[in-house]
C-alpha cells in the first residue's frame, strides 16, 4: 500500500471525528491570522490548505494528514444572498464552537450579528466566543502593547475607560449582548500580527484566547484545543501534539470493524512515526528502531502486542463484538497509539540532543494513562464505532 493510498482514507477516518470551529467574520477581519497563530501554519500551508465544504464556506483541517480540529470558514458572509442554514447543518451533529471575529475598530457588524442570530435561534446552547482583533489600529502614534495582558479582568489596567480603543470595544461587546443569550458571550481583545510588524508579542492574547475557547467549548473541542502547538517552543516537538492525537484518532476510528485495525491500525503507526521524525528533522533506520524498542522494553511491547490482538479477536464475537466490543478496541488503539507516539517524540527529542533515553518506559505508561482519560473525554470509542457502521 502506498503512502498516500494509506494517507487518505486516515485522513477521512479523523476527519469525520474532529470537532469544528466555526470562524464567522467579515473579510479581512483577522480569521487567517488566527488559524496561523494557533496552528503554527505558515500563509502558503493556510492558502493551500483550505478547501470548499459548502457553497458558501470552506474548511481548514489542522494537522492535514490526520486532524484533530476543523476550523470553518464562511465566504459569503454580508453578501444579499448568503443562507447560513446550509454552514449551519454543515456544523450539526458535531462538536463544535463559533468564534465571532470582529476588528476592534469595525463598529458595523450587521452581517455577522444576523447570522449569529439565526445561529441562536436554531441552536441557542452552541457557545460563542467573540474575537477583537487588530487592536493596535487604534492606538495612538509610538504606542506598544500593554503588558501583562491587561483584559483579562475589567477595568483593564494600564488602559482609561475613555480612550477610542476601549470605547470601540466596549460599543461592539454591547452590540453582541444583544442577542438570545448574549450575556453567556466571551470577549477576547487580540492583535496577532507579524515579525516585522514592529508589535511584541507577535501573538498578544494567544494565551487568553486559548483558554476561552477551552473553556467554551464542549469537552472535544477542548481537547483538541489543548494539543494545539504552544507559543514557542522546539519545533519539533511543539508541533508534535496535535499530529500525535490526530494520528491516535485516526487509529481508533480504524478499529471499528471486526479485524479491520490489524491492518489499518498499524498502518497509521507506522505513518505517525515518520511525521514524528519529519518533524524533529531525523530519519528511522534499523538502530533508531531498535533503540526506541529497548527503550520502551520487552515487557510494554509484549503487552501492547498481545493486547492488540485479543482485541481484534473480541470484535468477532456476535453483538457484543460489534457494539461493546468494537468500542472498546477503538479506545484501546486510540490510547495505544497516543503514548506510542508521545513515547516516540520522547525518543527522537533526546537521541537529536545526545540525551539517554532511559526514561521512554515511564513515558509510554504515562501516556497510556493520559490517553485513556482523553478516550473518555472524546467518547473516541462510541464516535469510531459508528464511523464504521
Amino acid at each position: 500500500m502506498s503512502n498516500v493510498a494509506a494517507s487518505m482514507p486516515m485522513a477521512e477516518k479523523a476527519r469525520a471525528l474532529a470537532p469544528v470551529v466555526w470562524l464567522l467574520g467579515k473579510v479581512q477581519s483577522g480569521k487567517t491570522s488566527i488559524v496561523r497563530e494557533l496552528t503554527h501554519a505558515d500563509n502558503a500551508e493556510i492558502g493551500s490548505g483550505f478547501r470548499a465544504c459548502t457553497r458558501t464556506a470552506r474548511v481548514f483541517d489542522f494537522p492535514k494528514e490526520s486532524p484533530i480540529i476543523r476550523f470553518l470558514d464562511t465566504r459569503g458572509l454580508g453578501e444579499a444572498a448568503y443562507d447560513p442554514q446550509e454552514d449551519i447543518g454543515f456544523c450539526e451533529g458535531r462538536s463544535h464552537l463559533v468564534l465571532a471575529v470582529v476588528k476592534a475598530l469595525d463598529l458595523e457588524q450587521q452581517a455577522v450579528l444576523d447570522v449569529l442570530r439565526a445561529i441562536k435561534k436554531r441552536h441557542p446552547e452552541w457557545p460563542v466566543v467573540v474575537a477583537q482583533t487588530s487592536l493596535h489600529e487604534g492606538y495612538a502614534p509610538a504606542q506598544r502593547h500593554v503588558l501583562p495582558y491587561p483584559f483579562a479582568t475589567t477595568p483593564a489596567p494600564g488602559l482609561r475607560a475613555d480612550d477610542p480603543l476601549m470605547r470601540a470595544l466596549e460599543h461592539q461587546r454591547r452590540l453582541f449582548r444583544g442577542l438570545p443569550g448574549g450575556h453567556a458571550l466571551t470577549f477576547v481583545p487580540i492583535d496577532f500580527t507579524q515579525a516585522g510588524d514592529g508589535f511584541d508579542p507577535i501573538g498578544y492574547g494567544r494565551e487568553a484566547l486559548i483558554e476561552a475557547l477551552i473553556a467554551a467549548a464542549p469537552a472535544a473541542v477542548a481537547a483538541a484545543l489543548s494539543a494545539l502547538p504552544p507559543a514557542h517552543g522546539d519545533s519539533g516537538t511543539s508541533k508534535s501534539n496535535a499530529h500525535i492525537f490526530g494520528f491516535a484518532l485516526a487509529a481508533g476510528a480504524s478499529d471499528a470493524l471486526p479485524l479491520g485495525g490489524a491492518i489499518a491500525v498499524p498502518v497509521v503507526q507506522a505513518a505517525m512515526l515518520r511525521r514524528l521524525a519529519e518533524l524533529h528533522g531525523a530519519q528511522w533506520d534499523k538502530r533508531a528502531y531498535a533503540e526506541f524498542a529497548g527503550a520502551l522494553g520487552t515487557v510494554t511491547l509484549v503487552r501492547a502486542a498481545s493486547a492488540f490482538g485479543v482485541r481484534q479477536l473480541v470484535k468477532l464475537m456476535p453483538v457484543y463484538g460489534q457494539t461493546a466490543g468494537a468500542a472498546t478496541a477503538a479506545a484501546a488503539s486510540f490510547a495505544v497509539t497516543y503514548a506510542m507516539g508521545k513515547a516516540a517524540n520522547h525518543f527522537l527529542a533526546a537521541r537529536k540532543q545526545g540525551r539517554s533515553s532511559e526514561a521512554i518506559a515511564a513515558v509510554y505508561q504515562a501516556a497510556l494513562r493520559e490517553a485513556f482519560r482523553l478516550a473518555k473525554e472524546r467518547n473516541v470509542g462510541a464516535g469510531a464505532a459508528g464511523a464504521g457502521s
